[in-house]
Formats: structure tokens, sequence, C-alpha cells
């Protein structure tokens, strides 16, 4: 591969000005296919199999919906001070009101607090329901007003009004300070290479990767399921990653400059060395989300296979792109100012940087610090509860949030969580009394409020009863509740001869979050196993994937402990940005499973194939070390800060999902690059030795040399090297 990534290097170096033209064409061509066809992303974020899932088919088809998925908003209303909904002056603002919006087209009914019994016992709040005759995602933003107009005009008399519902989604609007997270990776980029020219380079084919890829997803949004949260997750993958893998051949090639070698030369090296490098991380990154498809969730396949397509384009840009722009650009991208000498040549590189120095010199302080650190800031992870996000856990200045707290207020949080009982009985003489010992027994169970008298469908045998639990959708006695029920089921079939199956959005929930704690160990062992293999064959080292995935179960655990401390038990809201303890997101851990695995091997494989390649020429363990920090520790650092900054960017986006994905990555990546690999990665490798480096020759032999250092084209261009020269040690070397 590396000699194929060399040769492609000089190729897209000669023919720049058609690498670039084909580039900008096809991701031209993209976008006008995607325009072409529109946009269409789903929101199914539901799970086949699950038996919630299941008893919902079966509702569904007894009791149809005529309109379909007609999105519906509450308006609800709280009386002014000292009044009630139900004293005459409120009661006919009220109504007045209401009845204009009937006027709009889209309106299908317009249920008053009077009409849906929605008042509470003192009457002093209560919700309008409006219904549409098209799905949320198709309410036209004149809709929108003129239901927001009609909550100013109530507030204005002196009531509250707040707004809720599918039919009411304020669509999350870009942040700037997503742009902000780019501006500083820009930032970090002109430093860690020298010139602000230099570090506009990865951003712009970091772009142009993104976009293609981006334009690749709205495209597959007319053929499959995409939830439009994937397009997030990409996003910030394929950004993060593009900069990233830019950076690192951008970094060699300036070395290679430095010592002396010609430009297309150095770009031909840097393709075939940092390039090979790249082409391994980013099928690691693409195999890991890929992985998703294992869990069996459609939603996350679908958003992993997003992600792993911005990578992929990331990639090609990378090895294409790249060496076309630096031999565009020719000597304007300069070496360093201080050329690193070879370290025979050199006593202080010998010695290796600070840094270097430290880590080596006190290897068992540097590992049991780091260990300790993250040791600790992982145990909130022991005590983790997954769920999904609410209104409830929005912004107080979202009317949302105001509408979720007024709800409760009247009727409770399980309002919020209502559970749905679908009764299936023989239709038969007693198929009433028996369902009204069902619904007497479901009464007696802990955390019940209310039950509902049963509806019964069409077919008579089968009919719904409501049950209202004290507590909110993710709390635990709720599902304790569900499982209770279902535990029960059984024998109220065999007593009462009624068949019992929870659904409900609030069971499906349970039931899809369940089933993603039940797949994590699972995916997580794939990874882990994926990763060791994957190790052996380009490290041909037992001990050193060892190592590698122990830091990498680290730093997940640390990354996993820093969400639950913040996002659930509520430590340092305000200075995130979010607004109420809650659950954290249930497909969370997988994702970061996933992208942070491919990370981690990012900067395992920049790192140690360094560390590796000096070893291999010296033979001195410790001497590998100062070499691998010295040559790829900036580089990594530099990387590590990136991913960071774009990664911040969307931890102060508006969106809660995405909010909290930006925060799992950004301290999983802080955690991953500078305290596993930067300080314990090396101390290990420290106090390993040369024993870091033992393989088995006959396991040698059996396995394949992926060459990810790009030896075979170093020995190659010293070769061309000495033969130009006429050197006739070029007989020893062949």
């Amino acid at each position: 591969m590396a000699k194929w990534l060399y040769r492609l290097g000089f190729w897209s170096a000669k023919n720049r000005i058609k690498v670039l033209a084909g580039s900008f064409t096809m991701l031209i061509a993209a976008a006008i296919v995607a325009l072409s066809m529109g946009v269409h992303f789903g929101e199914e974020t539901t799970i086949p199999g699950l038996a919630s899932q299941q008893t919902l088919e079966v509702m569904e088809k007894e009791f149809p919906n005529p309109q379909g998925a007609a999105a519906k908003t509450q308006l609800v209303l709280r009386a002014p001070e000292n009044e009630t909904l139900t004293s005459e002056p409120v009661q006919q603002l009220v109504n007045t009101k209401l009845k204009e919006l009937t006027a709009d087209a889209e309106v299908a009914s317009v249920l008053s607090p009077y009409d849906n019994h929605s008042l509470n016992a003192d009457s002093t709040i209560g919700y309008a329901t409006i219904t549409y005759k098209v799905a949320g995602d198709e309410v036209t933003a004149d809709s929108k007003n003129m239901v927001e107009w009609a909550a100013d005009s109530l507030r204005d008399a002196g009531l509250q009004a707040e707004l809720i519902g599918d039919g009411y989604v304020q669509m999350a609007t870009s942040s700037p300070t997503e742009a902000l997270g780019v501006l500083l990776a820009l930032v970090i980029l002109a430093v860690a290479l020298g010139s602000i020219l230099t570090g506009v380079l990865p951003v712009l084919t970091a772009g142009l990767g993104l976009g293609f890829g981006i334009m690749l997803i709205i495209i597959g949004t007319s053929l499959f399921d995409v939830p439009s949260f994937a397009l997030s997750l990409a996003g910030m993958l394929g950004l993060a990653v593009g900069i990233d893998y830019a950076l690192f051949i951008i970094a060699r090639y300036r070395q290679q400059l430095g010592e002396g070698y010609e430009r297309r030369e150095a770009i031909a090296i840097a393709n075939g060395t940092a390039g090979s490098a790249v082409v391994f991380a980013g099928v690691t990154v693409i195999i890991a989300l890929v992985g998703f498809s294992f869990v069996g969730v459609p939603f996350l396949t679908a958003m992993g296979i997003a992600g792993a397509l911005c990578v992929f384009t990331a990639i090609l840009m990378t090895i294409f792109v790249v060496p076309a722009i630096l031999e565009l650009l020719g000597s304007r991208i300069k070496p360093p100012a201080k050329p690193v000498k070879a370290a025979a040549d050199n006593p202080k590189a010998k010695r290796g940087n600070m840094w270097g120095r430290f880590v080596t010199g006190r290897p068992l302080v540097a590992v049991v610090l780091g260990v300790a650190l993250l040791a600790t800031v992982a145990l909130p992870f022991f005590h983790m509860e997954t769920g999904l996000g609410n209104d409830g856990h929005k912004s107080q200045d979202r009317t949302e949030r105001r509408a979720y707290e007024l709800l409760s207020e009247a009727y409770g949080e399980g309002y919020h969580g209502p559970l749905v009982l679908l009764a299936e009985t023989d239709g038969g003489a007693e198929a009433a009394a028996n369902l009204n010992k069902v619904m007497e027994e479901v009464k007696t169970y802990p955390n019940v409020v209310a039950v509902n008298p049963p509806v019964t469908g069409p077919s008579g045998t089968i009919s719904l009863i409501t049950v209202m639990p004290a507590t909110g959708p993710n709390d635990s006695q709720t599902i304790d509740l569900v499982h209770l029920i279902r535990e029960k089921a059984p024998e109220m079939e065999r007593q009462n001869q009624v068949k019992i199956g929870v659904t409900g959005s609030t069971a499906v929930n349970i039931d899809i979050t369940q089933k993603l704690n039940q797949a994590l160990p699972k995916f997580c062992l794939i990874i882990v196993g994926l990763a060791f293999v994957l190790l052996m064959l380009v490290f041909r080292s037992i001990l050193v994937p060892v190592k590698a995935v122990l830091g990498f179960i680290l730093s997940l655990g640390a990354t996993l402990g820093f969400v639950t401390y913040v996002v659930q038990d509520g430590h340092f809201q305000k200075l995130f940005g979010f607004h109420a303890e809650a659950p954290v997101f249930n497909f969370l851990p997988i994702i970061v499973v996933g992208v942070l695995f491919g990370l981690a091997m990012d900067y395992e494989v920049f790192l140690v194939s360094r560390m590796r390649e000096e070893f291999k020429k010296s033979g001195d363990a410790r001497k590998s070390v100062l070499a691998g920090i010295r040559h790829s520790g900036g580089v990594v650092t530099a990387a590590g800060l990136i991913m960071v900054a774009v990664f911040t960017g969307f931890i102060l986006a508006e969106e809660p999902m995405v909010k909290v994905m930006g925060l799992a990555l950004a301290f999983g990546v802080l955690f991953d690059a500078f305290v596993v690999r930067m300080l314990i990665v090396p101390g290990v490798m420290t106090l390993l030795g040369k024993s870091a480096w033992y393989f088995p020759k006959w396991l040698d032999r059996l396995l394949p040399n992926l060459d990810v250092e790009g030896e075979e084209v170093m020995k190659e261009v010293e070769m061309k090297r000495l033969e130009a020269a006429g050197d006739t040690r070029i007989r020893r070397l062949g």
C-alpha cells in the first residue's frame, strides 16, 4: 500500500490541475444531483422485534389513524393570577383566539380546554389541541406563526400561554459556535504548521471532502431511511478527521523538505508514509462506524454508514488532493524553521524533547498518574442511567420547556409518560367484566396514579387501557412498572382470559434503551478484538496491542464517566450549556465506543509507528520512545487539539443531542490523545523496553505485513538517492 500511495503522490503532484478540477467537478455534480432529488430525512428511531413495537403494530391495525401521522400542537394555558380559565372573560378570550386558528387551511381541528376536558382540579391550567392535516415536519412556518401570534395575544391579556407538540417543532438553527470551533482549529493549524496559508490547507481539503460526503448522504436520504441527526455526527466526524489527516501528511512533507528532499519527492514520500497511516487509521474508523450495524438498530446503522461515508471521502481528498495542492503552492510552504537532523548526527535529538525526557525518565510515575486520573474520572460511569431526552431538558427560554413544566404541575410527571395496555379478549359476554378485573388489578400496582376505562376496537376483541404512572418516562419507577406489568401478564391471562401487551412511546423508548444497553458489551468486545488484531498486524507485536486496547478502555470509561458527571449528575451544567439533569442519551455509549475507538487508533498509529520505525533502525527501546515523541508528539498534540476544538463547537450547539455528542467526543479525544497516548503509552513502552516489540517468528511469517510506516518506500527512495550518486553501496542495500 505504501508504494502505491508513494506513486499516487507523484501522480497527483504532476497532474495537480486535473486532480483539483476533477475534485471540484465531482463536488458540484454531487450537489446538483442531491438538490434535484431533495432532502428526505426520516426520524424513525424504532427497533423491529421489540415487544412494545410488536404490540404497537397490532394496535395500529386495530385503531388506524384516519389522519395518518397528523401533527398536533398543544397550546398550554395558565389563567391570570386570582382567576380561572372558566371565568367568563377568560373563557371568551380563549375561544375567540382558538376560533381564529381554524382559519388556517392546514388545521384539521381545534379543541379548546373546555371541549377536551383538560382543565386541572382548580381550573387554572388547561390546554387546547390543534390538529393539522399534515405531518409535523410538513407544518409550514406560516401555520406556526399563527399559533405563536395567538399565544402572544393571550400573554398580552395576562395569561401564560406556551406551545408544545410535534406540530410546533422549532428547528435548531446553525450555531455560530460550530464555526467558532473550525476557526479555533485554524489557529492551532497555523501555529503547528508555521503559517496561516499552510494552516488553511487542511481546513480547505477537509471542507471539500465533507461537502462531497454530505451531498452523498443527502442523495442517500431518497433511497434509505436516514435520521437527520446522522448528519450531525457525520459532519463533526468528517470535518475533524479530514483536518487531522491533512495535517499528518503536510507535517511529514515539511519534515522531508527539512531533510533536503526535492519538493515532488517529499510530497510522494509524505503520501507513502504518513498517507499509509492515514489510510489505515481511516479504514479503522470506517470499520468501527460500520460496526454499528452489528447492534441491530436501524437508525444507528444509518448513522454509522453516514459517518463512514464522510470519513471515506476525507481519506480520498487527503491522499489525492493534498499532494496536488502542495505541488501547486510550491515554495510557499516552508520546511520547519529548525530542521531536525538525524539522531546520529545530532546529540540533542538523541536526548529527545522535554516531554519525552520527563516520561522516559519517570515512566512509572507517568503511568500511575495517568491511570489514577482516568480511573477517578471514570467512577460516575458505574451509576450511569440511559434514556431519551424530552422538552423538560431544554432551556427555560424555550416555550416547550415552560409548557412541559405547566403540564407536569397540572397533571404530574406521569402525564408525559403514559403506558398503553393492549388487552386482547375472546369478545364473549364476560369480556367486559374480565377487562374490568384487569383494570382493578393494575390500579393496585405501585406508582400507578390512574387507569382509564378501556376503549374497544371494531373487532370487539382488542381494547386499549391507558395507565398513568406517577413518575416521568425516564424514571426508574416507570421502568419498573413496565417490567411489573409484563411479569404479571401471563398470570392475568390465566385468571382473566385477557392477553396483555404494553406499548406507547414510553414503553417503546424503555425497550430501545434496554436493547442498546444489552448490545453495548457485545459491541465493545467486537471493537476491542478488532483493535487487537489490527494493531498486531501493524506493529508486529503482542504487548503493544494489549497496551493500546487497555488504554482505549481507560479513555472510554473516563469519557462516559465525565458525561455522566455533567449530564446526569448535574455538575458544571451552566459551563457546558445544559439546562437540567437528564439521563445520558441511550445510543451515546455505542456511538462513543465506535468513534473514540477509531480516533484512538489514529493517535496510536501515528505515535507508535514512529517508535517502531526508530526501533528497527537502532534496536534501542528508550531511544525509539524519544524519537516517536519528538517526531510525532507535536503532530498528535495538534491533531488532538483540533479534534477538541471542532467538537467543542458542537458542545455549544442548541440541539441537546448534538451538544451531548460534542461533549463526549471532545473530552474523549482529550483523555485519549493527551493522557493515554502522550503520557501512559510512552511510559508503558519505556517500562516494557525491548519486550514491547516481541513477536513470534512463526506468527510474523503467517500474517501479512501492512507496512504502515512506509519502510519499503523509504528503502526505495534511499536506493534511488544512492544510485543517482553512483554509490556502490546500493548492491548491499539491495
